[in-house]
């Protein structure tokens, strides 16, 4: 599913125009990357949560020269499905 096909489900369940439902995804998506960027954690019950992850400088491989490369430090986006969304699979 891609961006177009969920704003048409949620204009559907939802009962709200595309519109509604592509300003209502686009400000659920900025709240949830400002509270990380933030340092905060965000939990939907049920659902499940974001948080952010510290990856360490390591070496890598470049797969075409086979050099080895540093790969600096960055944080990452971490998500865990709650219970009720793993139960539905």
């Amino acid at each position: 599913m891609n961006k177009a096909q969920l704003i048409d489900a949620i204009a559907e369940k939802a009962g709200l125009t595309k519109a509604d439902s592509k300003k209502a995804l686009e400000a659920f998506v900025a709240t949830v990357g400002e509270s990380l960027k933030s340092g905060d954690k965000v939990a939907l019950v049920g659902f499940g949560s974001f948080s952010i992850s510290e990856r360490s400088a390591r070496s890598g491989r470049n797969p075409q020269t086979g050099k080895t490369i540093q790969i600096p430090a960055k944080k990452v986006v971490k998500f865990r499905p709650g219970a009720e969304l793993e139960g539905q699979l």
